[in-house]
């Protein structure tokens, strides 16, 4: 059986036919922007809290913080250059895309700040409260061969919480309620327990999360479930076009326009 991921049932719920070409066909996907800031983005907030906060305290940590955030996005990009020439990118965009990958951090960053500041904690004992668990880590399921990378694990509270960085322009918690159902179904089979909360950070806004139950796992494993059972078969017909404007747009179009509108 194929094992699914949150963005592979995102896919065949939105059009059946891309999921073919994507997951079984595996035609090629072209690389793009918003896929490549995505993962620098998640590799910089990753490395944050790996650096080293010697020398930082309750006077200077705002500044400081930037500071390191900023070096880590500088590296980030400028290690990714090639990748991000093969877009044909004008110096413009590449700089306003990096502009705009800044003022998302920098968002998040003045509210992980916040946080440190309500805390009656020093600066080094809030950061180390702060810390997540675990990040980017890969789990898998082998009793629903579905699988994810959660972003962060953290204990925030005394509660455990399951969360998501997104660069969406839209931050609607509600489009990515069974992703989060998913990510609770993943952490209570490797843990044996519920997350109490199930979430994502937002960067263009703030974070938001959904209370984790039996119910919300049970949405997860019928929804995979479905996907599983419809997703058998590798003949093209049993998979339909779904035809949206997100087929194509202003300024681009789906990896597999072409060969969709080409063939049949």
């Amino acid at each position: 059986m194929r094992v699914q991921s949150p963005s592979s049932i995102k896919t065949y719920k939105h059009c059946p036919r891309k999921y073919f070409y994507q997951y079984i066909a595996k035609l090629p996907t072209v690389p793009n922007i918003h896929q490549i800031r995505g993962n620098i983005v998640h590799a910089v907030l990753e490395k944050f809290f790996q650096a080293n906060m010697g020398g930082i305290d309750d006077g200077n940590f705002p500044q400081r913080l930037h500071l390191i955030m900023q070096d880590l996005l500088v590296k980030e990009w400028k290690g990714d250059r090639e990748r991000l020439d093969l877009l044909g990118m004008s110096e413009d965009q590449y700089v306003r895309y990096f502009e705009d990958s800044m003022s998302m951090l920098s968002n998040w960053l003045h509210q992980f700040c916040e946080k440190i500041r309500k805390s009656p904690l020093s600066f080094p004992r809030a950061w180390a409260a702060l810390v997540p668990r675990e990040q980017e880590q890969h789990y898998q399921s082998q009793k629903f061969y579905v699988r994810g990378f959660i972003d962060a694990v953290e204990e925030i509270d005394g509660q455990i919480r399951v969360m998501d960085y997104k660069t969406d322009k839209d931050p609607d918690i509600e489009k990515h309620r069974l992703q989060l159902a998913i990510y609770a179904l993943l952490y209570k089979e490797k843990h044996g327990t519920l997350p109490d909360k199930s979430g994502i950070y937002f960067l263009k806004g703030g974070e938001q999360h959904i209370t984790v139950d039996e119910g919300l796992v049970e949405f997860a494993k019928r929804e995979i479930a479905m996907v599983h059972e419809k997703t058998q078969s590798l003949d093209k017909k049993t998979y339909p076009k779904n035809i949206t404007p997100l087929c194509k747009w202003s300024t681009g179009q789906c990896d597999f326009y072409d060969t969709c509108f080409n063939e049949d």
